[in-house]
């Protein structure tokens, strides 16, 4: 499973990326999942230059596998984290939720690989041609924000769309996952509710026994008419959001009011009532919590078996 141009171009042992989950995604589950044999990825969003860097060395200190840095490219310190990925010698970077145009020549300047997540073939195929060392095809069935397309239908039309890897994201949690993205053309996986309740995440305990204990049909999706879709976990908080957004006399701001701080609310504070628990549907096949180890050689000995590797 580790001969694969994910495993090279990274320098790692197991296909297996762990998702930049913001609030959650820090130091110490990057270097758990990164000594495990995947890339760990610390998150970037909600954090200041200064910020970033403290965590980028505290990784340094627990390990010394490759680890990366997540770049949620709405964050509003955007800027300072580029800058200092570039600064401490991060080997590679993921963005998310928009065009990266702005920052790849000095990512790359920085000899940093740039792996984007992508929802669609356009965006797929813009990012190869800027400079793109692969990319990640999430698809809707993903925790946080969210495109149109399933990971079934996406996966093999950005394969057939690009000449870099591929990496499939959205609803894997296993082995069967796993070989199921392989089968689409993806040469590795990327999982983030997996790891949301590895025994390293430091998430808030009430945030990772709700998706322990979540079912297939408990997540909602929500700020599809502020253009930018959400899945999290059924609460009274989402409820009350889908019931606002369906309301037409409901104002942008009153929406935007009600999800500010809203998932460091749960992931930090613990209020999986009025927090947005971020989740992915794979939810109900998460019942367990274990190591980041434990989670890495499972899935790649089940996927193994099952594709008689």
């Amino acid at each position: 499973m580790n001969k694969n141009p994910v495993c090279e171009l990274l320098g790692i042992k197991y296909p297996v990326i762990q998702g930049g989950m913001a609030w959650i995604a820090d130091a110490q589950l990057a270097a758990a999942v990164s000594n495990a044999g995947g890339l760990g990825l610390i998150a970037a969003m909600n954090s200041n230059g200064e910020q970033l860097r403290a965590q980028i060395k505290e990784a340094k200190k627990l390990t010394d596998k490759p680890f990366g840095v997540n770049l949620m490219l709405m964050s509003p310190y955007i800027d300072e984290a580029v800058n200092v990925v570039c600064e401490e010698g991060v080997s590679v970077v993921t963005t998310g939720a928009g065009n990266p145009a702005k920052y790849m020549e000095q990512l790359k300047a920085s000899n940093i690989k740039v792996i984007c997540v992508v929802a669609s073939v356009a965006l797929a195929v813009m990012v190869e041609r800027m400079g793109a060392s692969a990319v990640i095809a999430e698809g809707c069935e993903s925790g946080g924000h969210v495109g149109e397309t399933t990971t079934m239908a996406l996966v093999p039309q950005v394969v057939d769309a690009v000449n870099i890897p591929v990496i499939a994201a959205g609803g894997i949690a296993d082995g069967r996952g796993m070989a199921a993205a392989y089968m689409l053309g993806a040469k590795a996986v990327q999982m983030g509710t997996r790891f949301l309740t590895a025994k390293e995440c430091n998430v808030h305990e009430n945030y990772k026994e709700k998706v322990l204990s979540a079912k297939d049909r408990d997540t909602i999706v929500t700020g599809k008419t502020l253009g930018h879709p959400v899945r999290a976990l059924k609460n009274r908080m989402t409820r009350e959001f889908q019931k606002k957004e369906s309301d037409p006399a409901t104002t942008q701001a009153e929406l935007e009011a009600m999800g500010a701080g809203a998932l460091r609310k749960a992931a930090i504070e613990g209020d999986v009532k009025y927090g947005s628990c971020m989740c992915g549907q794979i939810a109900g096949l998460v019942n367990s919590e274990n190591t980041c180890e434990e989670i890495i050689t499972s899935i790649c000995s089940e996927a193994a078996a099952l594709m008689g590797a």
